[in-house]
């Protein structure tokens, strides 16, 4: 027989899930006047104060609209405050290639934005335009009309990589469509 004080938090099976309680919870509301939300987004209410406002997603991003990170500062104190906000967050410029690039449409992924770059095309060029600048520019540097030349041999190469990429990308896209 068990104890009547045991919980049902021991042994199995488990009616409820780990940490669950069945006491209420307090959740902070919206600090905007009138709104009922939940304030779950935090915002400083000056720069440099740990005190915070705690706004709705709605009210935080109405908030955030004008918030000037530079407010009060002189052009030297601001100058010296972007810089060492870009020193500290250069280790995430490393990874600035995996976003969006370019156009900002999502037609190309930035491997395909080089690839134009190194066909010299523009970013809303057609694919048959590519074809053709591609069989021109092969023809000029192939190695069966240049021979024992290795820059000639580098571009095609370089040229051929870039089609590649270009050529899948369109695949893609025609298997997605």
């Amino acid at each position: 027989m068990a104890k009547a004080g045991r919980s049902n938090d021991w042994g199995f099976p488990r009616w409820r899930e780990y940490g669950s309680g069945r006491e209420t919870v307090a959740q902070r509301e919206c600090d905007r006047h009138g709104c009922g939300e939940a304030g779950l987004c935090p915002a400083p209410k000056s720069p440099n104060s740990p005190d915070r406002w705690y706004f709705c997603q709605k009210h935080a991003a109405e908030y955030n609209k004008g918030w000037d990170y530079f407010e009060g500062l002189d052009k030297e104190q601001a100058a010296e405050r972007k810089r060492t906000e870009q020193r500290d967050a250069s280790a995430y410029t490393e990874a600035s290639h995996y976003g969006w690039a370019g156009s900002g449409d999502g037609t190309w992924s930035a491997d395909e934005l080089i690839a134009l770059e190194m066909l010299e095309l523009e970013p809303d060029t057609d694919f048959d335009t590519i074809k053709r600048t591609f069989r021109i520019k092969a023809k000029a540097v192939h190695p069966d009309v240049k021979p024992d030349d290795e820059e000639a041999a580098k571009e095609f190469q370089k040229i051929q990589v870039a089609y590649e990429v270009l050529k899948a990308g369109e695949e893609r896209r025609a298997w997605k469509g």
